[in-house]
């Protein structure tokens, strides 16, 4: 026996070190990888201050509540009664035996395993400390403490967690303490122990203990007093009539009641009484109960709710005040406008300006055109959703749909290491058409396209090493001599072939070294690194490719905008990232979901609000640029006068550079954000109402429409990018617009726009145009559903609808404010069905203006018969090619010329007479439904709106039905 254990003996603490060195090499490989992600993007500066602040709050924290944890505990077993333990079990002898003979180990794993809770608990806060330690005032103080609002976005919730902190350190130190000191006598339940000497070491020690916890208990409640401006209450976020009533005051109480109990546990220390302690803990217990609970209750209930309004009108204000100033829409320029229904020729005639930049193509419906015609090949991919930017063509700004051509390694054919890693490593090029115009078949016309790409940019480095599909790490680098394996061009290059490239960018790790090569393999999980020929002394790493990745990794104290998008700017191909600086604690301002209110009909999955972060201030301070070929990320200060932005930048010195850095051509690209602007709409639905007496009574709340095209439930109708000229403007400019409809109706109430462009001096500026309310202006879905039940659109657009070679779709309904009213503008695309290869045209345009509808192949003709046939303005489209709606043996959709002019089939001369006449009556009944439907909608009753409808779909196939005898 002695023999085996003789040789088994080292095993264990083999396999021990063993494990530790291995645990130790892993965290080594973490901490050096990351260390040389951050070395090759020139951001060190943002790995050393954030690891250095890690590690002190680790250790930190970590001695602090390790040393109040052991020391107690070791106090309580110094103090431990001389002599053996009169009655005691057996068991807790043999417990104080072994914590006699393992006094350090003892002591130390329960002072360890607390320690390093408190150490990760505190390391997890670095952004908040660094923050607390480099804080701005915000020049503005709160209106009940006169405390600046720093103090709650900076300091406040630093003071909350050393507080909490220091609450749960000492709890624990008291429940180790009075443990020890009951294993070893120092305490006796039962008859004996309120007796005798023995225990007062271990009452003084235990008594000032809870005096601490007394005195760090209303340290607390005097704190929390201030956490009232950034909680939730009962109606809003913020201090409320009964916060400031009887809350407030009972903190305060509380406190004193507290310091008073705390100094009884310090006096037991001394006089051996736990009567007055215990009665004074039962008493603060009682008083907390009486004072935070019941006073409240009865304030709220007696005083508040029956006379709301009128109490809370004070506090609804300062709330409604800080909301909107903390959203940024204090500003927003409010104009009544009388919208006009009544058409007339040449109505459009001021705006003439604003006609070419109406957008037909719509971003969220030719996604697939682009992926058919431009994909080159299946293992390049397109967004489903694709981008609105602006470029200067012969001379004239225009707006553009764009898209990245990237690398989607999900299609590539033979998903080996070599082939995902090494050979398929990057996109190429940007694709891009006109917002406002379409080729003579319906499909997009292209500004830029093609591989190598060819166009109006002009020439650029278009190579896509970083994109928003780059998921994969690539090694990248050959060595002299070496041919290079990167696909760079699948056919039709200078060499007539397939071209391959050599990776000729600055971003990447170097991982020639045998060092690096293990340490990157230990990183990903991955030999490869080390027996890969592929991996040579040349060979760089690229990873963390996204737009996303990329910023959140180097700023990790921004929140970024859902939607990053490509441009080309200065001879590169670069991805335009707009972030955010946050916080949920600006006082009195309501706190909001960025999930909830982000999300809409075209919400990408990849965005900002994968976490539904809660926060009731924003600011678009920085402007984030990733090239797309080196992977270098900038950060560009937007709002310089944002404190949270001035703490960070003190906090990682250098790391973001002055707007005036900026180049021209990187401003002509930049735009209002998407997620701002979503934001700013939904605290708009209900705080454009500045008086408290209606913003409580919610008798103007506004809602954001469900999109009337897509069917997706109650998903809201995306804001949209296009170039509109406001009434007062006089020139149009490129904005960002979107809608709002009364609470629980259909028309409208107001029309919201900012100017996204950022080289216009109004940049930011948020203008709504409010409808008048003597008569009501039909709504999105109202709209929506008067164009395409309209008899002439519905006769257009049988052939698509009605038969199964062919169906056409809709696209963004648009709304201008144009002609003193709001134009509707919605685009139809046919898709040839059951072909794989069939992507949607823009075959159609249907314009609404008041109650007039018009369709045509272009918008001109649209136009020009919504207004009694002259709009007064030109579009400048170009001409489009007739071709025959689809028949039994349909070909690809494509634009057809000006539709027909009746609304009922054209009857064959040779018909029998009955059967002309039942046609024709089932025509006027149609007619008439048409009509009712109509006058359902205008008057909000749809289930009537949907009766009529029906009625008129079985009376014109009846009508079809009689004219085919």
């Amino acid at each position: 026996m002695s023999t085996t254990y003789a040789r088994r003996g080292p095993l264990i603490p083999t396999i021990v070190i063993a494990g530790l060195l291995i645990v130790g090499f892993l965290v080594f490989s973490e901490i050096w990888t990351e260390k040389l992600w951050f070395d090759s993007v020139s951001y060190q500066t943002v790995f050393t201050t954030q690891l250095f602040t890690r590690v002190w709050l680790f250790v930190v924290f970590f001695l602090v509540m390790a040393g109040l944890v052991g020391l107690n505990m070791w106090l309580a077993f110094r103090m431990r009664p001389l002599g053996s333990r009169s009655g005691s079990s057996q068991v807790l002898e043999r417990y104080a035996d072994l914590l006699a003979s393992n006094l350090t180990l003892s002591l130390l794993l329960p002072a360890a395993f607390f320690g390093v809770i408190g150490g990760m608990t505190a390391q997890a806060a670095t952004l908040d400390v660094l923050a607390w330690l480099n804080r701005t005032p915000f020049g503005e103080v709160d209106p009940y403490f006169g405390l600046d609002i720093g103090f709650y976005v900076f300091e406040l919730p630093i003071w909350r967690d050393l507080l909490g902190f220091a609450m749960s350190a000492l709890f624990f130190a008291l429940i180790g303490a009075a443990a020890v000191h009951f294993t070893v006598g120092g305490i006796q339940l039962g008859r004996g122990a309120a007796s005798g000497s023995r225990p007062s070491a271990a009452r003084r020690h235990l008594s000032i203990l809870a005096g601490l916890l007394l005195v760090v208990y209303g340290l607390q409640s005097l704190v929390d007093r201030y956490a009232y401006l950034v909680a939730d209450g009962t109606i809003f976020t913020g201090l409320h009539y009964t916060d400031d009533h009887a809350r407030l005051g009972a903190k305060l109480v509380m406190a004193v009641i507290a310091f008073i109990c705390a100094a009884l546990f310090f006096l037991n220390a001394f006089v051996n009484r736990w009567v007055l302690p215990v009665t004074g803990l039962v008493l603060m217990l009682v008083s907390g109960l009486i004072l935070q609970l019941i006073y409240p209750a009865i304030v709220q209930s007696f005083q508040v709710s029956p006379n709301e309004p009128d109490k809370e009108g004070t506090y609804m204000q300062h709330h409604i005040d800080a909301t909107r100033k903390a959203f940024g829409i204090s500003e927003v320029e409010t104009t009544a406008y009388d919208a006009v229904t009544d058409v007339r020729p040449g109505q459009l005639k001021e705006d003439a300006e604003a006609l070419p930049g109406i957008r037909l193509i719509d971003p969220a419906r030719v996604g697939a055109a682009f992926e058919q015609l431009q994909q080159v090949r299946g293992y390049y991919s397109f967004p489903d959703v694709l981008d609105v930017d602006r470029y200067v063509v012969d001379g004239v700004e225009r707006d553009m749909v764009v898209a990245a051509r990237e690398m989607n390694l999900n299609n590539v054919p033979d998903k080996a290491w070599n082939n995902i890693h090494t050979v398929y490593t990057h996109g190429y090029g940007m694709v891009a058409a006109y917002g406002n115009r379409r080729q003579s078949d319906g499909q997009p016309e292209w500004v830029e396209r093609d591989l190598p790409p060819s166009g109006a940019l002009g020439e650029y480095e278009g190579r896509i090493y970083f994109g928003e599909k780059s998921d994969q790490f690539a090694i990248v680098g050959r060595e002299p001599g070496q041919a290079p394996i990167e696909l760079d061009t699948p056919g039709g290059g200078k060499g007539g072939g397939e071209q391959y490239n050599v990776y000729a960018g600055t971003g990447g790790v170097p991982i020639g070294s045998i060092v690096n090569r293990l340490l990157y393999a230990a990183h990903f999980m991955d030999l490869n690194f080390l027996l890969s020929d592929r991996v040579n002394s040349q060979s760089k790493l690229l990873y963390n490719r996204t737009p996303r990745e990329r910023v959140e990794q180097v700023a990790p104290w921004l929140t970024l905008d859902n939607n990053s998008y490509p441009a080309v700017v200065d001879g590169r191909l670069v991805w335009i990232v707009d972030a955010y600086t946050t916080s949920r604690s600006y006082p009195n301002s309501e706190l909001v979901g960025l999930r909830q209110s982000t999300s809409d009909s075209q919400t990408r999955t990849t965005g900002a609000t994968g976490l539904d972060q809660m926060v009731n201030y924003l600011r678009n301070s920085v402007k984030a640029v990733v090239d797309a070929s080196n992977g270098t990320v900038a950060l560009y200060a937007w709002d310089e006068s944002d404190p949270i932005l001035q703490t960070y930048a003190k906090a990682f010195p250098g790391t973001v550079q002055p707007k005036d850095a900026i180049s021209p051509d990187l401003l002509a690209h930049l735009r209002y954000p998407e997620d701002l602007f979503k934001v700013q709409r939904e605290i708009l639905r209900r705080y454009h109402m500045t008086d408290p007496a209606s913003w409580y009574q919610q008798s103007d709340l506004w809602q954001v429409p469900n999109d009337p095209v897509t069917n997706t439930g109650e998903a809201n109708e995306p804001p949209y990018y296009l170039s509109i000229k406001w009434p007062t403007d006089d020139a149009p400019v490129f904005s960002q617009t979107s809608v709002f409809v009364p609470r629980g109706r259909s028309n409208l109430a107001s029309y919201l726009a900012v100017v996204a462009e950022a080289t216009s001096p109004d940049y930011g500026k948020l203008r709504v145009l409010r409808m008048s309310d003597t008569h009501q202006i039909d709504g999105p879905g109202q709209t929506f559903n008067a164009m395409t039940a309209n008899s002439r659109v519905a006769e257009v657009l049988r052939p698509y609808l009605n038969q199964g070679s062919a169906a056409a779709s809709y696209g963004n309904l648009l709304t201008l404010p144009m002609g003193a009213g709001l134009l509707y503008v919605l685009p139809v695309y046919t898709q040839r069905q059951g072909s794989n290869g069939s992507y949607p045209v823009l075959t159609y345009v249907i314009v609404r203006f008041g109650q007039s509808v018009g369709i045509g192949a272009t918008l001109q003709e649209a136009l020009d018969e919504t207004f009694k046939g002259d709009a007064g303005a030109e579009t400048g489209e170009n001409p489009v090619d007739p071709v025959t709606p689809p028949t039994e043996q349909p070909t690809e959709p494509s634009t057809p010329t000006t539709p027909p002019a009746t609304t009922a089939p054209t009857t064959d001369p040779n018909l029998p007479s009955d059967a002309k006449q039942a046609a024709t009556v089932l025509l006027q009944q149609a007619e008439t439904a048409f009509v009712a439907a109509d006058n359902a909608l205008r008057a909000g009753d749809l289930a009537e709106y949907q009766k009529q409808i029906e009625l008129a779909r079985k009376s014109l196939e009846e009508a079809q039905a009689q004219l085919k005898r």
